[in-house]
């Protein structure tokens, strides 16, 4: 089933204007400060309950929703989700009429109530956020959809809540492709792998036959694109998620990295070593038509285009040592926008158009960083033994990246994991993974 058909209906009971809300969320702040919140279990009837039994071996699909959305808010670092034994109300009687001093008694500034429903083979599910202080309705929406995308729908709502209380689109229906490792570090088996950005429904997209690298999400689908060695060949490959299927766009006889994908999802950038030298390169993906941005005698490497289109950052060591760059999207004016100490590497241009994500290495460590597009305001966000690629969530709030803790000299205890932090830096975590894991990139919304 296609992501736009996931979903059957979607009605919106009603929305008050958000002038009349008294809930504030200072998303500068991060975990400094977060929301107190209750989540209260979706209510369902017993007969509800036995058919979503006997369909998903789940005994009480409402909490679980609940739970997933209890997780998602805990994990923005702007809410804390109160503890389900201090609630008085039940949740049936709650997502009727709340007793709001009940819910201010344990200090909530936010509710939110729902229920779920089994109907003719169908998923519904009803939530509505209240703002406690001022006893007010802040939002109610339905959705209908097939059983089996029951965690899609608390994601969904996630992003609902958090849209309405932060005024920021949110990012939890969304996915993560990267790198699956296993084995030692000196024989490492790495497969393309895909799963929520929750770390829940993995699923394994190669067979570990060949090397696959620094897979790309389209910003515009569910298309990505990553390198991968065909017989000690790189190769840029295409893969649809959606369907499974897989084209070759290039064979390249020299090195080539880091392929991306325009904003439109029509073209792919990448560098490409050709006679020795690095240089940077878009390719049509209709009409396979190359064209070469830079000419350059140093490396040009790790290209990504700002959101609109018109620029593109990359990394260069033209100055002597590797420095960020911009440039326009066909290859003029380019200016250096880093000055300070270390070597910077793997910009990414946030989706808002604001920011660009880097890597740093200095004295020894690997610090995630932002800066402005005019290489302004750098601000490392963490700093680690070894640490790169980072990749921006849609909303341009949170970056994901992977993070490698040292072995011995046969490789022993080597480990890679992905992790993600604000850009507040208070709000660090590691993204739970089935195995090791590199080279992760966040998908644009599902639902959109």
């Amino acid at each position: 089933m296609t992501i736009k058909k996931i979903l059957l209906a979607v009605i919106i009971f009603f929305l008050n204007s958000k002038s009349f809300a008294l809930i504030e969320v200072d998303i500068t702040r991060g975990n400094l400060d977060p929301l107190p919140i209750a989540v209260s279990p979706l209510a369902s009837d017993e007969n509800t309950k036995k058919n979503f039994f006997k369909e998903l071996k789940i005994e009480n699909l409402g909490s679980e929703i609940s739970k997933i959305i209890e997780n998602n808010l805990r994990t923005s670092g702007l809410f804390n989700p109160l503890n389900r034994e201090a609630f008085i109300q039940k949740p049936d009687i709650a997502h009727i009429k709340p007793r709001f001093e009940d819910w201010a008694l344990i200090k909530s500034q936010a509710l939110i109530t729902g229920k779920v429903n089994y109907d003719n083979n169908n998923l519904k599910v009803e939530f509505r956020l209240w703002d406690v202080l001022a006893a007010k309705e802040m939002l109610a929406l339905a959705f209908t959809t097939v059983p089996s995308n029951w965690r899609r729908v608390g994601h969904i709502i996630s992003d609902k809540i958090y849209e309405r209380l932060t005024g920021e689109s949110g990012y939890f229906d969304t996915r993560i492709i990267y790198v699956s490792e296993t084995g030692p570090k000196t024989k490492r088996i790495k497969k393309l792998a895909i799963m929520d950005q929750d770390g829940f429904n993995n699923k394994y997209l190669t067979l570990g036959n060949e090397l696959v690298l620094t897979p790309r999400f389209n910003p515009a689908s569910q298309m990505v694109t990553y390198l991968s060695y065909f017989k000690n060949l790189p190769r840029v490959y295409l893969l649809d998620i959606e369907t499974g299927t897989q084209e070759v766009v290039g064979d390249f006889p020299g090195m080539t990295f880091a392929p991306r994908f325009s904003p439109d999802g029509k073209k792919i950038i990448m560098s490409f070593a050709k006679d020795g030298n690095s240089d940077i390169y878009t390719m049509d993906i209709e009409n396979r038509i190359v064209q070469k941005i830079t000419d350059h005698p140093s490396i040009d490497t790790s290209p990504s285009y700002s959101p609109d289109g018109k620029f593109i950052t990359f990394n260069s060591d033209r100055s002597g040592y590797q420095q960020i760059y911009i440039m326009n999207s066909d290859g003029s004016n380019v200016k250096r926008i880093s000055f300070g100490n270390g070597l910077y590497g793997t910009p990414v241009w946030s989706p808002r158009g604001d920011l660009i994500a880097f890597t740093k290495l200095h004295k020894g460590k690997f610090f995630i960083g932002v800066m402005r597009t005019d290489g302004k305001g750098e601000r490392l966000l963490t700093e680690n033994y070894y640490q790169e690629a980072p990749s921006w969530s849609p909303n341009g709030r949170v970056l994901i990246f992977y993070r490698e803790t040292k072995s011995n000299s046969k490789g022993e205890g080597f480990s890679a994991k992905l992790w993600s932090i604000d850009l507040t830096g208070y709000n660090e975590r590691q993204v739970q993974t089935e195995t090791d894991a590199s080279d992760p990139s966040w998908s644009s919304l599902l639902s959109n």
